[in-house]
């Protein structure tokens, strides 16, 4: 468990450079789940729960001064530790999914404080770029770049080593022992995750005939993913 918690944080550090580096779309959840869960050799899981995290909070863009909570962050934690104390338990299961996501979701919030201080760290990094433009040292200010380049992926990858360290720590310990209305109630959070993210979607959705195109797809795909992974 530690070995593949070092490689989620060491994995899962670089894919959120992208939020600040390359912004490739790699860090969005729907990706970076996909990506933790090729990673540890289940895809699907890290599909899901990459979806609903996506779905979840996707009418918060970082836009202007808005920071949105760090779904980033959150999709890795939540596909990773899913996956990882499914492989402890046996097996990952739709109960495990939707409490590892709702386990998670807070971190989210953690994450936005962490890139707030990235941020507003940034600024003495600013200001020692501008004197090295001013003397014109291009190796310096290469050396600034990459400072803040180090600093945001050390801080994730420390967030994420931690949380999915003690995250899957108290789900393989907890889960086996929930009481059956508990389990039922995950199961029903399951559906209603996708529910809840497409009420979410559609509320950022403006033109009205491209509303039933969404659903129809959404729940088309969401079919046949079950009936494949099924069989």
């Amino acid at each position: 468990m530690f070995l593949q918690s070092l490689l989620v944080s060491v994995a899962g550090g670089i894919i959120c450079l992208d939020r600040v580096f390359v912004q490739a779309m790699i860090s969005r959840p729907i990706v970076a789940g996909p990506l933790m869960g090729f990673i540890l050799s289940d895809p699907y899981t890290g599909l899901i729960t990459g979806a609903f995290i996506e779905l979840f909070w996707i009418d918060r863009l970082p836009v202007g001064t808005c920071l949105p909570p760090n779904d980033s962050v959150v999709a890795i934690l939540a596909a990773s530790s899913s996956i990882i104390a499914g492989q402890q338990l046996g097996a990952v299961s739709r109960e495990l999914i939707a409490l590892s996501v709702l386990f998670f979701l807070p971190v989210g919030y953690l994450g936005r404080k962490m890139d707030a201080f990235i941020i507003s760290s940034n600024d003495a990094l600013l200001l020692e770029g501008i004197e090295d433009a001013k003397r014109a040292n291009i190796a310096a200010l290469s050396r600034t770049h990459i400072k803040g380049l180090v600093k945001h992926f050390s801080l994730t990858s420390s967030l994420l080593f931690i949380s999915v360290l003690a995250g899957t720590y108290v789900l393989t310990t907890a889960f086996p022992h929930l009481p059956l209305p508990v389990v039922k109630a995950l199961d029903i959070t399951y559906c209603l995750l996708p529910l809840l993210g497409v009420a979410v979607a559609i509320n950022t959705i403006n033109l009205r005939g491209t509303i039933p195109i969404f659903i129809a797809s959404f729940l088309t795909i969401a079919v046949i993913l079950e009936f494949v992974h099924g069989k």
